[in-house]
């Protein structure tokens, strides 16, 4: 019988009775980091980061959650279960199950390269990786996320100067911070959504520094976002909400971007080139670091890329999820963080 199982309810340890950011009710959940399709209501308790346990708080309310810090080992049922560095979002982790010499690693969500953020990744050698593979194709490779900040401030410098407000679409958790944390806020005032700020204010009281931001409530007059930055889910950039900022350019920053059709269908002024999961090279080097001989992989351009790793020696597997991936879909009222 393998270490972990996978089922309708999600991946499965059966020796611990632990499932890995299980996408049904179970009873004992262990999970990788906060956004909504890992990180979901209705379990009995929860075992996340230190790190991580704020935001999915905020999220989930008040749910039965212990802690652990990274590379802290904790033994259930004789299996040792650890969660290490995976560098996705503030308090992400792989998490690390061992049973008599057998080990294997789940990725959640990961991306490799630092981005003065989050937890720098850490690979964990293993007997079985299972990797999402959201950007599996090689045509996602990622720019340095020096030079892509360079443009969204270019963008917003040439908005500003002509009275308009910028409105850029980031995922709530994770992307949205990076993007404050790296951007030149000396151009001129920031303000938030709702879902953004909430989540602002929980980082925050964890240590993270980000420059100073205002959320946009009814409050404000039109005229006070001329030359701002505003900083909204992707879901918000289509809705209503938009009405208040007469004279906008709108971008996006996600992975997505890297596809033209993509950019098309969102039908924004400017697409930037960032994301907080691996590009084709970086999912390559990442699996390589574990290790592994059996890799599965799940959620993303899963068939094209398990073909590339058996090709390459590995036994290499696919696996159904209800993962997501990428952020092109968050709602513009977040989870329990509205405007």
């Amino acid at each position: 019988m393998a270490l972990l199982e996978f089922t309708d309810r999600g991946i499965y340890c059966r020796r611990a009775d632990v499932y890995i950011d299980p996408w049904k009710p179970v009873d004992r959940a262990l999970i990788t980091h906060g956004h909504a399709d890992h990180a979901r209501p209705g379990h009995g308790a929860y075992l996340s980061t230190e790190a991580a346990a704020p935001v999915i708080r905020l999220r989930l309310g008040d749910i039965a959650l212990q802690t652990v810090q990274f590379g802290e080992t904790r033994t259930i049922n004789g299996v040792s279960v650890s969660f290490h560095p995976a560098g996705h979002i503030p308090g992400s982790a792989q998490i690390r199950i061992e049973y008599k010499g057998e080990v294997w690693v789940v990725s959640g969500d990961y991306k490799v390269t630092p981005d003065n953020l989050s937890e720098t990744f850490e690979p964990v050698r293993c007997n079985a990786f299972i990797s999402e593979c959201t950007f599996g194709l090689p045509v996602f490779k990622w720019r340095p996320q020096v030079d892509v900040l360079s443009d969204i401030n270019s963008w917003w410098r040439d908005n500003a100067a002509d009275g308009r407000t910028s409105v850029l679409g980031a995922y709530s958790l994770g992307k949205a911070q990076r993007l404050l944390a790296g951007i030149d806020d000396g151009i001129g005032p920031i303000f938030t959504h709702g879902a953004v700020e909430n989540t602002n204010a929980v980082l925050r009281s964890q240590g993270l520094s980000l420059p100073q931001t205002t959320q946009v409530t009814d409050e404000q007059q039109k005229k006070d976002y001329a030359g701002a930055l505003v900083i909204a889910p992707p879901g918000a950039l289509g809705s209503n909400w938009m009405r208040r900022f007469p004279k906008a350019s709108t971008g996006f920053a996600s992975g997505w971007m890297a596809l033209r059709g993509v950019r098309r269908r969102r039908a924004v002024d400017r697409g930037f080139v960032l994301s907080d999961h691996c590009d084709w090279t970086e999912l390559n080097e990442a699996i390589a670091a574990t290790g592994a001989e059996r890799i599965y992989v799940t959620h993303g351009y899963t068939e094209i890329f398990r073909r590339w790793l058996e090709e390459r020696g590995y036994d290499a597997r696919i696996v159904e999820t209800e993962f997501r991936g990428d952020d092109l879909e968050e709602p513009a009222e977040g989870e329990r963080t509205s405007a």
